[in-house]
């Protein structure tokens, strides 16, 4: 099985320019076609947008498992609007969960995190992770510097809500995907709610996604073990592994795993990251 989680920044080129919503989804499928080639199985999403207007208001979910060619697909929610401008938490009547068997019963724009697979997935489930009450100050591009070098600026962000989204696959594997909080300790501790959740879901599990946790944290000292140990962040210059691809080691057993290589993809401020299973 080959395995890739990317935060994708919502279709973002970088260094950032005005794009339009064609040239947005130009991106994704010359992305999809690259993971295509490179045999991906499995993508893992995070930063996900759907009905938005910066990206055209198409569900980016299926326009990359179409370009995948990836049958199975689900996009779980975390807010109704856009982060960084006007958003607000699900509420009653929301949408939890969008998937290629079930399609979304408002037109409203949502952002979040989704997995396509092209194995077989016989379970969806998802799990709520709260958010932190304060935010930080983030570090966010802001295009090249003379052309040569990218620069980044720092802006105070508000935590949005966490989910962690499962799938059981047919071939005895279940994969959660999830984009942790930027706050530490929150994020350590949304990790262990969805260690224990796991407790309750069979398969053989792994945890992948944009943990925002560095120096191998989210596997220290613990029964889990990192597939792939690279640095992700920033796409330009990567200086520190905020993205994993983790492996319950009870569970995962003898089994082989090797890095997978992913060409450039154009997009995004994280580096996609990818593991070979046998």
């Amino acid at each position: 099985m080959k395995l890739v989680s990317w935060n994708i920044l919502h279709g973002q080129s970088i260094p950032p320019t005005p794009e339009s919503s064609s040239a947005v989804l130009e991106n994704l499928k010359t992305a999809a076609n690259r993971l295509s080639d490179a045999g991906v199985e499995v993508l893992a999403l995070q930063e996900v947008d759907h009905g938005q207007e910066r990206s055209g208001k198409i569900d980016q979910v299926q326009a990359l498992a179409g370009g995948l060619g990836a049958k199975y697909w689900a996009f779980a929610p975390t807010v109704i609007g856009t982060p960084g401008e006007k958003w607000r938490s699900l509420s009653q009547g929301d949408d939890l969960l969008i998937t290629s068997e079930k399609k979304a019963a408002t037109q409203l724009p949502q952002y979040g995190i989704g997995l396509i697979s092209k194995i077989p997935v016989t379970a969806w489930h998802r799990l709520e992770l709260g958010r932190s009450r304060v935010g930080l100050p983030l570090a966010i591009p802001a295009g090249d510097d003379e052309g040569t070098r990218k620069k980044i600026q720092f802006i105070y962000v508000k935590d949005e809500p966490r989910v962690a989204l499962a799938a059981e696959l047919a071939n005895g594997f279940t994969v959660v995907v999830t984009h942790l909080s930027f706050v530490p300790f929150v994020n350590y501790f949304q990790l262990m709610k969805i260690r224990r959740w796991l407790k309750r879901i069979p398969g053989e599990h792994l945890i992948v996604g944009d943990l925002n946790l560095g120096w191998s944290l989210p596997v220290r000292g613990t029964s889990w073990r990192s597939l792939n140990e690279r640095n992700t962040y920033p796409s330009w210059g990567a200086k520190i592994q905020f993205d994993y691809i983790t492996a319950h080691i009870p569970s995962f057993g003898e089994r082989h795993s090797s890095p997978l290589e992913i060409p450039p993809l154009g997009i995004s401020d994280h580096l996609p990251i990818g593991v070979e299973i046998d």
